[in-house]
């Protein structure tokens, strides 16, 4: 997973996971292998989560670069 985000600490992804974790919108497993594997998913509540996101994206595409109101 960090592989695919630039610029995060492994501090900074490690607490937003737990944080997401603490209030239910993912799962983590870990997997006994060598090295430890941890796998993370979204629970009913972080799937229900998704279209306020890509709404969130698309306002954010739609005015987030802009210095002036549309």
């Amino acid at each position: 997973m960090r592989r695919n985000l630039d610029n995060i600490s492994i501090k900074s992804l490690t607490d937003v996971l737990r944080h997401l974790e603490q209030y239910k919108v993912i799962n983590r497993k870990v997997l006994p292998t060598g090295p430890v594997t941890v796998e993370y998913s979204l629970t009913d509540k972080g799937r229900e989560y998704i279209p306020v996101l890509r709404q969130m994206r698309i306002w954010g595409e739609n005015w987030g670069g802009t210095s002036e109101a549309r």
